[in-house]
């Protein structure tokens, strides 16, 4: 059956905006609050999710959404099961890269940077603040395991529901969070031509230097 359209006929020019060096902020953890702020004001559809590489011991690269539940000027926070493969990825190797794509803006963040466990009291608070089915799923969730079918994974649900009936459901050793401490940022606006703006952050000394970059 042929193609209604091929990915090669799907174009479209990037209008919207502009970025330039002298106008943002020297702080990229600054520019970065103030981008996010700008999507939500526009009603992006989902701000905080993320694609989130990571590689083994071997440098095999998976990439895979989560969503962001924190920032600051230490770094950027998510969680997840410590047994998951990206955790397993993790432990081998620290060096993770994440990117944020918001096409209504025409808009993109890429960050590199390090993850590192987050202290457990911080997974604790966050895990008390989900509602209860998450917290269920959590436990349920052999994540990144093979199971059986779906009926398997309804069953576990149904056993933890049974193990927390009338009890607190508090966090399993097994789930928590993460802090990826960034080393590079680049924020890239889309411009006419394939002309995009593209301007990255490194760091100088206690302060970052900042560059223009052809696109």
């Amino acid at each position: 059956m042929a193609m209604a359209k091929k990915p090669t006929d799907l174009r479209r020019e990037y209008t919207q905006m502009a970025l330039s060096k002298k106008d943002v902020h020297k702080n990229p953890f600054k520019q970065f609050n103030q981008w996010f702020e700008e999507a939500l004001k526009a009603n992006v559809r989902e701000p905080t999710a993320l694609n989130l590489s990571t590689a083994d011991d071997k440098g095999e690269i998976s990439s895979r959404i989560v969503l962001l539940k924190h920032f600051d000027k230490e770094g950027f926070v998510f969680y997840t099961n410590y047994r998951s493969r990206k955790a397993n990825h993790i432990s081998k190797n620290q060096h993770v890269a994440l990117l944020f794509f918001w096409p209504e803006l025409e808009r993109q963040i890429r960050i590199e940077g390090k993850a590192e466990k987050i202290p457990a009291y911080l997974s604790d608070k966050y895990f008390d603040s989900r509602p209860e089915n998450s917290k269920i799923g959590a436990w349920a969730s052999e994540q990144s395991r093979e199971i059986p079918d779906r009926k398997y994974l309804e069953q576990q649900k149904l056993n933890i529901e049974e193990k927390f009936r009338h009890k607190k459901i508090f966090r399993p050793e097994f789930w928590g969070g993460y802090l990826v401490k960034p080393h590079r940022f680049e924020f890239w606006q889309g411009r006419e031509s394939r002309l995009h703006d593209r301007i990255e952050y490194l760091p100088l000394n206690k302060s970052w230097k900042i560059k223009r970059l052809a696109p």
